[in-house]
Parts: structure tokens; C-alpha cells; sequence
């Protein structure tokens, strides 16, 4: 049986077409971290955690998962009182709530960690109480200090004169200015609340398609509650509605969602082309980062088609994309939030992030290194577009079976694990070019090609039907051949 696109490492046969390999694990990092490095021909990445349910944690154990709200550390029975009888210190400020159960991680789905190991469940929500009182202590001590000293200042200086800038009556923003951009999109975009039936789930990031009310996100923030579940989606105006997925596709980690019952005069976003980004241009990207709703964030494109594979954290299969790099601030609760560019059209979802493996704080949950990867808005608008139309993703394929542990540099078409012609079928695209089990793929439409899951990515940015040329390594000899792409149906 041939498994087109993906397939697994021989000796074992690979995965139905459909189904992406399982994603490489990552090095421990050194002190030069080897996280930061991509996996042989693509990013081994953290899709964006969806945000827990409760307040984020700060402090959790190095080298552990992602835990999405320790328990607060009780203190000993003969520890003073926090706040006492003469009401000083003041209590700290109340902890913000985000929602009820469920929260995608942080913020986008339930993304992977870099070892693959799937999130463990939130406990509580501790963390953020001792990250506020350690910030509320810190500001009283500082500004205890910063008040003896200006009352000493006082005391020696024979007078004083204040300065007070004038202030402008109206404060006028340009609308082509971050903040008249932010103001403008941030109507269109939602922060959605995704949970099982056993209460697991999490918070990610949508935004408006059209004016039906679909709304466009990343799989894995869905998928928790795509089967049996509860997802709703809440507008920057408080406003929340009940919501269903249309479709989803995790090779893409693409989904559409649709509101139940979508208020009137909904405006989608303008979207952008990716295929016309340059590496420089100014990025803003928009979500719910750890559950903190409206988030805006600024940066530029730092790469362009950077080759990742990321999973969902749960030991499943992996999703391809050739991604826009960006060193815009997201983090886990950003996933399947639009990446805009200097005009304000999107030009990418939010999907996942390189992890140094250091949540901060001392740890926990990885945030942003300034490595975030968005999939191209013109690819995730095609599956999108199937999506609504019949409700299931459509890959383009060459029919093979890839070597994804191999060793070389390009993708080398399995030898073992199967029968040849269910490692090459040869009524399939490449099996009519000419191509057999061993053969290295080293281009692919023009682009180097350097491992298994760089070759899928690049597939899965043409559509079924197109001619691309492919070059390939037989016995060291080099062959360029044109080959049609196949298509498969739905998810395997």
C-alpha cells in the first residue's frame, strides 16, 4: 500500500499517505541549545499549546512538560500571617480569570513539546498567585526605597519645580500605524474555548473568514472537542457564541469552525499573499498568549519557507508546513491566531514555536525564544476553502513511501518494510516518472530538498494536478524528472 507523501522509517511499512509521520524527537539542549537546530529538513517544534483552563504557571520544575497550573506550595504551619492584623502588606491583586475548563495550553491548541511527551493536566492556580504577590512585593520595595529617598532629597534641598508635559487634547493614531491596525483587526478575531467530555481541553486563537461566520484556526486547537465536545469562540467585545467544526485537517493543522448563531455584520479579515512576503517585512500577531485575550505583539518575517514539523503533544502524528518564520512574541494561546503584515491582511496562521526548553521563571511551560512559525495564509486558504466546500481536506501526493530516518542528505524513498510497488506504486505520480525504492529526492519544484518531512512540507504547498519538477540520486547519478501530483482525500 503506498503511503504517498509521508511514510515511516524502514524496517516498519509506513503510514497510510494521510497520516504524518510521528515528529523526530529533539535533543536535550546544550549549553548552545540543540533545540534551537532544526530536525533534519524541518523545525522540530511545539505547536502552540492551547492555555489551560486556569491562570498560567510560572514556576515549575525543569525538564518537565508543559504543566499548565501547578499547585501553590502551602506554607508551614508556624509561618507568619501573609497579610497582617494592621492590614499591611495589602493583599495582592485578584487573580484574572480566563475562562472555565479547557484552555489550549497557553493559547493555541494542545501543542507539542520537542520531545513529543503529551501535556499533563492543570492542577490549579497557584502559580499565578505567587508570580503576582512576588511582583506586588517587589513594587512595594521599590517604591518604599524610592520615597525615603526623594523625602531626604527634600528635606536637604532648599526648594523644588515641577515640569508637567503638556498633554494634546485628542490623541490621533494613524490608521496605518500598529495601533490603528490592531484597533481595526482586533474585532475580527476570537479567543476560542475548546473541551472534551472529560473536561480536558484548552484556549486558542480564530479569526474571521467570512461573513457565514466561519471562523479559521489550527487543528490542534480544535481537536480536543471536535468529536463530542464544546467549543465556543468570544469576540474582543465580551460577546461569546457556541461554535462546530466544519472540518479540519491535521496534516495541514488547519480547521474551520462556523458560530451557531453568527451576529449580523461580522467583518472577516483581508487576507494578505504569502507568496509576495519578503524577509524584513513588519509582522503583528494577534491572540490569546497563557489565555490573555487581545494580546498584540509586533516583530518582522525572519525566514520564509522554513520546513517544520510540529505534533500535538498528545504521541500523534505530526502536521507539515513550509512556514513564515517570525520573531513577533506568541506563545502558547496564539495558535491558530492570524499573523498580519504592515497593511494589516493576514499572511499566516499562528502555529508553533521553537522551544529553548526553558518555560522561565524556573521553568514550566516553553514560551517564546523569538522563534515562532506561521503556516502561509495562500495554503491554509485553499484547505479552507475544501474545508467548507465538502468538509475534508484534499493532499497532494507523489506516491511514495519516505525514508524519514534515513541518513542522507535528501529524501530517500524506503527499501524496506513493504512491497516495492506499496513503496512506489507505480500507477502513482513518481512511479510514472520513473522513480524507485532507494532513490534520493534532493529537489523538489526548484528547492533543495534535505530530508523527509522538507520534501513533504514542500508537496503540501501545490494542489493536485499541478507539474512540478523533481530531481533525483540513483547510484549517485543525478535525473530531473516532470511529475504530475496526485491527490488523496481525508485524513488517514
Amino acid at each position: 500500500m503506498s503511503t504517498e507523501n509521508e511514510g515511516t522509517a524502514a524496517p516498519t511499512p509506513p503510514a497510510a499517505p494521510s497520516a504524518p509521520p510521528v515528529p523526530v524527537a529533539a535533543p536535550t539542549p546544550d549549553p548552545a541549545p540543540a533545540s534551537a537546530q532544526p530536525v533534519p529538513g524541518a523545525e522540530q517544534t511545539q505547536q502552540l499549546p492551547p492555555t489551560p483552563a486556569g491562570p498560567p504557571a510560572y514556576a515549575q520544575p525543569q525538564d518537565q512538560p508543559p504543566a499548565y497550573g501547578n499547585t501553590q506550595p502551602q506554607p508551614p504551619a508556624d509561618a507568619p500571617t501573609a497579610y497582617g492584623a494592621e492590614g499591611w502588606p495589602p493583599p495582592p491583586p485578584a487573580v484574572p480569570a480566563y475562562g472555565g475548563q479547557g484552555g489550549h495550553g497557553g493559547g493555541w491548541g494542545t501543542p507539542l513539546h520537542t520531545d513529543g511527551a503529551p501535556q499533563p493536566k492543570p492542577k490549579g492556580r497557584g502559580g499565578l498567585v505567587a508570580a503576582v504577590l512576588a511582583a506586588a512585593l517587589l513594587a512595594g520595595g521599590i517604591g518604599g526605597g524610592v520615597g525615603y529617598w526623594a523625602a531626604q532629597r527634600g528635606d536637604e534641598a532648599s526648594g523644588s519645580t515641577t515640569i508637567t508635559a503638556s498633554t494634546p487634547k485628542d490623541v490621533k493614531r494613524e490608521p496605518g500605524s500598529v495601533a490603528g491596525l490592531a484597533a481595526s483587526a482586533l474585532p475580527s478575531v476570537v479567543t476560542i474555548e475548546a473541551s472534551a467530555g472529560d473536561g480536558e481541553g484548552g484556549t486558542g486563537t480564530g479569526f474571521v473568514y467570512d461573513e457565514q461566520g466561519h471562523i479559521l484556526t489550527n487543528n490542534h486547537v480544535v481537536a480536543s472537542a471536535a468529536n463530542g465536545g464544546k467549543l465556543s469562540a468570544t469576540f474582543s467585545n465580551g460577546k461569546k457564541y457556541d461554535a462546530e467544526v466544519i472540518g479540519r485537517a491535521q496534516g495541514y493543522d488547519v480547521a474551520v469552525l462556523k458560530l451557531k448563531n453568527p451576529p449580523a455584520g461580522l467583518k472577516p479579515l483581508a487576507l494578505g499573499d504569502s507568496d509576495k512576503v519578503a524577509v524584513g517585512d513588519s509582522t503583528i500577531a494577534i491572540g490569546a498568549p497563557f489565555g490573555l485575550s487581545n494580546t498584540v505583539t509586533t516583530g518582522i518575517v525572519s525566514a520564509k519557507n522554513r520546513p517544520v514539523a510540529s505534533g500535538d503533544g498528545s504521541g500523534g502524528k505530526n502536521s507539515y508546513m513550509s512556514a513564515l518564520q517570525t520573531d513577533a512574541s506568541i506563545n502558547p494561546g496564539n495558535s491558530g491566531g492570524p499573523l498580519l503584515d504592515g497593511r494589516g491582511a493576514v499572511i499566516g496562521i499562528n502555529s508553533a514555536i521553537q522551544s529553548a526548553g526553558n518555560g522561565g521563571f524556573g521553568g514550566g511551560q516553553a514560551g517564546s525564544i523569538g522563534l515562532g512559525f506561521a503556516i502561509p495564509i495562500n495554503q491554509a486558504k485553499n484547505v479552507a476553502d475544501s474545508l467548507i466546500k465538502t468538509g475534508k481536506p484534499v493532499y497532494p501526493v507523489i506516491s511514495v513511501s519516505v525514508d524519514l530516518q534515513a541518513k542522507t542528505d535528501g529524501a530517500k524513498i524506503s527499501e524496506q518494510g513493504a512491497a516495492a510497488n506499496e513503496l512506489v506504486d507505480p500507477n502513482g505520480p513518481a512511479g510514472k516518472a520513473g522513480l524507485k525504492p532507494g532513490d534520493v529526492i534532493t529537489e523538489f519544484g526548484g528547492r533543495q530538498v534535505d530530508s523527509g518531512p522538507t520534501l513533504i512540507s514542500l508537496i503540501w504547498t501545490y494542489k493536485p494536478g499541478d507539474t512540478v519538477k523533481l530531481t533525483y540520486l540513483r547510484d549517485g547519478k543525478p535525473t530531473t524528472v516532470d511529475i504530475t501530483l496526485g491527490s488523496r482525500v481525508g485524513d488517514k
